[in-house]
């Protein structure tokens, strides 16, 4: 960012803001990524003053181990305002502060309004936006500097993400509007791409074809935390499933886009999403499966009773040429036993008919990329075991990135920044996307309502209910 530039982050006391905002700006500010002219404002109803927000940054750096000297130089670059996110009063506030910022510059500066709220405070902010026109950038219907950031959920269900993208849409151009899912942000989801078309051994044998089946592993050994208030009543489904699931879909399961610009890869992404076989309403029992840790009604403010998943597990399809028939298993869930987040390629079991007495292998050939914690690929192959006797064995062929390259590599929101910096939409979500996406989930989220609603209480530390076992172990194949 080689311009002055003011970013207005609504919700700047919260957890975002905090552990991904703060640490990225400042580690971007000290790789100079963006000159000395610039503005973070930092919006949210708790009383500070521009000091108590600086001196607050200051200590929440220091407790986990990021700050720096220059920090110094940094703080003065941040601000704040009061407000409450319904009242237009603290906006109204808000465009005194930008103008002076304008005025010293003697231009409007390019605004960025990062929206690190809970979803709920959406529609309420950009209503604000709307009455105090603040998405006009300088009052003079002028919007061409302004850009809006929306995290993830984008809305609960396919009725309301429609809402959200009818309002977003009205207040500003698609160019203008950045959905982030940070895990498109991640190197590995991104090097996947490279991987599968820049590797001619691979690409020829990615269909259904070669391909048995295809395994996603989405685990968090933590719960729900602090996170019970918006949590409770959204569920892993929504929280998870519609949006850093959908994204390691795509990537694994996507033609090869003509180039590597903007549109050609959205424009593969969303053809993949909407590809995926819906599950009807009556076929979700049959399908997914949905469980909650044992220990989970007792955090802060759940309900006693909550119904609210923290696992879920299904089986669907994807209906392209190249996988038409594959079964994708997925399973993702909190209190697991360990962090990871992986996706795996098993390929169709070739054991050659001269090895059969020496007894092959019941899985052969893996492919798996490991998102976290160790961000990698390892391809698992059949050796002949040593000694003097014909025997085989399963061996693994593995490397991180971290070891490769002697770096893990830019971390997801400080690339999601820059892109943002540099107007380029090419790992944010699209329009048609989310929609894809909601129709599938969303029927889910029906069938659960109005049919069989079953939850599973399942052992903190383990895989989940054993219902997530059998749907995957009743088609003769196992987790990995």
């Amino acid at each position: 960012m080689d311009s002055p530039f003011v970013m207005i982050i609504f919700g700047a006391t919260g957890d975002l803001m905090k552990n991904k905002l703060l640490p990225a700006l400042f580690k971007l500010y000290q790789e100079k990524k963006f000159e000395e002219k610039f503005y973070i404002v930092g919006f949210a109803r708790r009383p500070f003053t521009n000091q108590e927000f600086r001196r607050d940054a200051a200590n929440h750096l220091r407790s986990i181990n990021l700050y720096y000297r220059s920090f110094e130089s940094f703080k003065n670059n941040l601000y704040y305002q009061q407000g409450d996110f319904n009242d237009p009063r603290g906006y109204k506030e808000l465009i005194k502060t930008l103008k002076i910022f304008d005025r010293k510059h003697r231009e409007c500066i390019t605004r960025f309004i990062y929206l690190a709220t809970p979803p709920n405070y959406y529609e309420g902010i950009l209503e604000n936006l709307r009455k105090t026109k603040l998405s006009e950038g300088c009052g003079r219907k002028n919007n061409k500097w302004t850009r809006i950031i929306v995290e993830k959920p984008f809305g609960k269900d396919l009725d309301t993400a429609i809402r959200l993208d009818k309002k977003l849409s009205h207040l500003f151009e698609e160019k203008q509007i950045f959905r982030v899912d940070h895990y498109l942000g991640k190197e590995t989801v991104q090097n996947m791409a490279a991987f599968r078309f820049a590797n001619g051994v691979f690409e020829p044998l990615w269909n259904k074809n070669h391909i048995d089946h295809i395994q996603i592993t989405f685990s968090e050994e933590k719960g729900i935390g602090n996170r019970g208030k918006f949590f409770d009543g959204v569920g892993l489904l929504r929280d998870v499933g519609q949006n850093h699931l959908m994204q390691l879909i795509a990537a694994v399961a996507m033609e090869q886009p003509k180039s590597f610009t903007k549109e050609y890869l959205r424009n593969e992404r969303a053809k993949v999403i909407k590809a995926i076989r819906p599950i009807e309403e009556k076929d979700v029992s049959k399908f997914v499966v949905r469980g909650q840790y044992k220990g989970y009604i007792r955090e802060k403010d759940v309900p006693k009773d909550s119904n609210t998943e923290s696992f879920v597990a299904m089986k669907f399809f994807i209906d392209t040429p190249r996988l038409q028939g594959i079964p994708f298993y997925v399973r993702a869930g909190k209190k697991m036993p360990e962090n990871i987040v992986e996706i795996s390629i098993v390929f169709i079991q070739t054991c050659h008919v001269l090895f059969r007495e020496y007894g092959c292998p019941e899985i052969d050939n893996v492919l798996t990329i490991r998102i976290q914690p160790d961000e990698g690929i390892r391809l698992r192959l059949i050796a002949k075991k040593p000694g003097t006797k014909l025997a085989l064995q399963t061996v693994s062929m593995h490397f991180t990135y971290e070891e490769a390259f002697k770096t893990k590599g830019v971390e997801a929101y400080e690339k999601i920044l820059v892109d943002i910096f540099a107007g380029d939409q090419t790992l944010f979500n699209r329009s048609d996307e989310l929609e894809s996406s909601w129709k599938f989930i969303t029927k889910i989220l029906n069938g659960w309502k109005n049919g069989d609603s079953k939850l599973t209480i399942y052992q903190e530390g383990t895989w989940g209910p054993k219902e997530a076992l059998t749907l995957i172990e009743k088609d003769g194949r196992g987790w990995l």
